[in-house]
């Protein structure tokens, strides 16, 4: 009986690639390095991408890194800290954002703070940062309107401000004190905040006597009525765009309507139905029949409100 044929030989390797072919992230230029990490969140960075190498992390402590913060994403977790006692961050928000101020080393000129932020941490903020020019607060309600006027003394580049479901006209004074360049407003509020049938103009008010340099302006959910638009337009002369979104005590009819496409060069508004404020109401907790009928009474065929 014949021995059965040898095996084959195995296949040679893979022939390798060419050199040239292999990248190396370390030999990207630095400013390219720079711009990906950037694109990663703040405590994606600390806790993560400055430990990978060397030089990434050389990178990640540069002040260049930190010229502009944006910690708003974050804000989901400090609001299920405060309301779930059992519901532990595996990190400080608060002392992370801390640490990034410090690594800015005096550049910072951009950040966005949410629910976590207080008026400590605000003050830390802008007595570190005096180049600041944009500051974004949502839902921060631990902040108190001395704490944020204390804040504002500090940052007199500030030329955009945005407010977003916090705060009242003693804010908008306190900017308007402190920071005489500010060309750009936003302030959002839920529509269903206070009375949602009630129309107010205070800081309609407050913006038209304390900021005459703005230059655009957003109003979403405010309560201001024609009244105080009027007043917006009277004390705010360098106004160009206006955008007014869910303003539910608002009508754009007629020679007033006329009057602001003619007066603002970006004019955008919302027409408020009333199917659409009473959905908003229902899902907001609000419903009620009498208040609903209330509102079928109101006459409203456009609106929006703080």
């Amino acid at each position: 009986m014949e021995p059965p044929p040898p095996a084959p030989p195995p296949p040679p390797p893979p022939h390798p690639l060419p050199e040239e072919q292999y990248r190396n992230w370390l030999d990207l230029p630095q400013e390219v390095t720079e711009s990906i990490l950037k694109r990663l969140g703040v405590i994606e960075i600390l806790t993560s991408a400055q430990k990978v190498c060397l030089l990434w992390r050389k990178i990640c402590k540069g002040p260049s890194m930190w010229r502009t913060i944006n910690m708003a994403a974050y804000r989901d977790y400090d609001l299920m800290a405060a309301y779930l006692d059992s519901w532990s961050m595996p990190y400080d928000v608060e002392d992370m954002c801390r640490h990034a101020i410090d690594l800015s080393c005096g550049q910072l000129v951009g950040i966005t703070l949410g629910p976590f932020c207080t008026d400590d941490l605000l003050k830390y903020v802008t007595e570190s940062s005096s180049e600041l020019r944009y500051l974004g607060l949502s839902g921060c309600y631990k902040i108190s309107a001395k704490g944020f006027s204390e804040a504002a003394a500090n940052i007199p580049l500030l030329d955009k401000l945005e407010l977003a479901y916090f705060g009242t006209e003693n804010f908008l004074e306190a900017v308007g004190r402190s920071c005489p360049i500010l060309k750009s407003l936003t302030l959002i509020r839920s529509v269903v905040c206070w009375d949602p049938f009630k129309g107010c103009d205070l800081s309609a008010v407050a913006i038209s006597e304390n900021m005459p340099g703005l230059v655009s302006l957003l109003l979403v959910g405010n309560k201001l009525t024609n009244d105080g638009l009027q007043a917006i337009l009277d004390g705010c002369p360098h106004l160009q765009s206006l955008e007014l979104l869910r303003c539910r005590h608002v009508s754009m009819e007629g020679d007033f309507a006329r009057k602001c496409s003619e007066r603002i060069k970006n004019l955008r508004f919302h027409y408020f139905s009333d199917q659409e404020f009473r959905k908003i109401l229902e899902d907001g907790g609000y419903y009620d029949e009498d208040e609903t009928n209330d509102c079928e009474n109101f006459g409203l065929e456009y609106t929006n409100d703080w």
